[in-house]
This record gives C-alpha cells, sequence and structure tokens, in this order.
C-alpha cells in the first residue's frame, strides 16, 4: 500500500520561507515521479513542481519558478519542498503527488494522471 504523508505546512508572513517534506513508503522514486499539487480555495488543483529522479529532471510551474525547490532523501524516501519568497497567492493546501508513469514528469503532471495522493497541509500567507 502506498501512503504518502505531508508535513511543514503552517502560517507564514509574505516573503517568508517553509519547506514541506513528504514521506512516501510503498513508492520508490526510481521508475516514476512525485512532487507537489496546490489547491487555494475555489480554484482548481494545479501542479506546482514534480521531479523524476531516474532522468534528473525536475519542473516548476512559472508561478513558482525561482522561489520554490524541489528536493528528495532517497535514503529516507522523501521529497522536500522548500518555499522562498512566499506571497499571499501561494494560500493553498498543497498536496503531494505520484505517478507511476515517470515520463508523465513534467508534460502531463496533471491531476487526472496521478496515482497517488497524500491527504495535503494548508499554507496560509498572511500580507
Amino acid at each position: 500500500e502506498v501512503q504518502l504523508v505531508e508535513s511543514g505546512g503552517g502560517l507564514v508572513q509574505a516573503g517568508g520561507s517553509l519547506r514541506l517534506s513528504c514521506a512516501a513508503s510503498g513508492f520508490t522514486f526510481d521508475g516514476g515521479a512525485i512532487g507537489w499539487f496546490r489547491q487555494a480555495p475555489g480554484k482548481e488543483r494545479e501542479g506546482v513542481s514534480c521531479m523524476r529522479s531516474s532522468a534528473g529532471i525536475t519542473y516548476y510551474a512559472d508561478s513558482v519558478k525561482g522561489r520554490f525547490t524541489i528536493s528528495s532523501d532517497n535514503a529516507k524516501n522523501t521529497v522536500y519542498l522548500q518555499m522562498n519568497s512566499l506571497k499571499p497567492e501561494d494560500t493553498a493546501v498543497y498536496y503531494c503527488a505520484a505517478v507511476l508513469l515517470g515520463s508523465r514528469c513534467p508534460g502531463t503532471y496533471r491531476a487526472p494522471y496521478v496515482n497517488y495522493w497524500g491527504k495535503g497541509t494548508l499554507v496560509n500567507v498572511s500580507s
């Protein structure tokens, strides 16, 4: 059974930083891809970042490029999202998401193709 457990969300002022963690069990990073989606109130769930370790590929949505960094610790089977220079528009529930077909990252890293979801962690950025 695959489980993805997020942590690290919280309340932060604009300009601040947070680091999200996603501990994965039953899923290895070698063949598939893993990353993060977010969903703000009243908006669709959007892909923020993903990584395909086997190919050394990372992807960032334009809205977070230069501010967010995805990384992993394969020994801990954990993926991280370092979020810097946070803006109020980054406020959302952030979900860890894994796909079995690694090639989906980045081209088709979209919600309908996600095989496994975490339960989400709330990031609230105050102005």
